[in-house]
């Protein structure tokens, strides 16, 4: 049987098949073997073969994977040197922020923007809790929207709470594969029972320490939406670490910097603080946003194992 990988928790599976029928199913060990810098070889979203392991059995094994378009990948955050594969067959990554109460590091934001660049994923930022913001917040965040809007990035501001924004963010994932990703304490879950309408995910306060998140989703999940598509949710990431991104190919994923690649007066230019950089010259003259630039260079100087 062919079917879906839609929950995974590590060491079982569930699939469904084309009648809708899930069946909870296992690993065969020559995928551990196969790809032993990943911790773990199968993801969700990805189309499997099963076999029940004999009759009687209640379970089934996984022992074919078939091709994937993409897969959206970080490093690993429990084995050095390994990669840890989120979902894969992915229509869009979603990314699920928050101006205040938390606050969303842009930095976070754009190594979501970069590793899905890198797999030519499109990329939807989602600015919820607007009830809690201010004149002056809104302000600010405009400013910020229009940064990312002008480099190519549609975002959108909505409330779970409130309901607002919801119908239109509907619109935009039906029958898509959608990936949400997110801090914790961002609504991620809240969100997705308004999309899905039976997720029945679990919530939780944000905790006062630090006013940071408390994690509420422990492995990662498919979920069928009412239009007709699927949210793979995510555990809440603390941090995205990059991998299979070289320091060379960087710039490439910053879509606003590639119109300057290969003008510098050096070739092999890193665009750090080289003279004659052309994409240092673009920040200077606010082409590319400082923000943006900050990132990269985070990216570049901080992420040595990203390889």
């Amino acid at each position: 049987m062919k079917g879906l990988v839609i929950k995974s928790t590590g060491s079982w599976y569930e699939v469904q098949v084309e009648d809708g029928t899930i069946y909870k199913a296992r690993l065969r060990g020559k995928f551990k073997l196969n790809e032993a810098k990943v911790t773990n070889p199968i993801a969700v979203g990805d189309q499997v073969a099963l076999e029940q392991k004999q009759a009687g059995e209640d379970y089934y094994v996984i022992t074919e994977l078939y091709d994937r378009k993409n897969y959206v990948i970080r490093k690993s955050p429990k084995r050095t040197a390994h990669a840890h594969i989120i979902a894969s067959n992915v229509d869009i990554v979603v990314i699920i922020a928050t101006f205040k109460q938390p606050r969303t590091s842009l930095g976070f934001i754009d190594r979501v923007l970069v590793t899905a660049e890198s797999y030519r994923i499109p990329c939807l930022i989602v600015f919820n809790k607007s009830d809690l913001l201010e004149d002056q917040d809104h302000e600010e965040l405009a400013y910020i929207c229009y940064d990312y809007d002008q480099i190519g990035y549609q975002n959108m501001l909505v409330s779970a709470l409130e309901g607002k924004g919801i119908a239109n963010l509907a619109a935009q994932l039906a029958g898509k594969v959608a990936l949400f990703t997110g801090h914790s304490g961002t609504g991620k879950s809240t969100l997705i029972n308004l999309l899905v309408g039976d997720a029945d995910q679990k919530t939780s306060e944000i905790s006062s320490f630090a006013n940071k998140g408390v994690h509420t989703t422990t492995f990662a999940e498919m979920f069928p939406t009412k239009e007709n598509g699927f949210i793979v949710d995510t555990p809440g990431i603390k941090e995205l670490g990059l991998i299979e991104i070289e320091d060379e190919e960087l710039s490439h994923y910053f879509p606003e910097m590639r119109k300057y690649l290969g003008s510098c007066k050096f070739n092999n230019c890193q665009h750090i603080s080289e003279p004659g950089c052309q994409i240092l010259a673009a920040v200077e003259s606010g082409e590319i946003p400082a923000t943006r630039f900050e990132s990269y260079l985070s990216m570049l100087t901080n992420d040595d194992n990203r390889r």
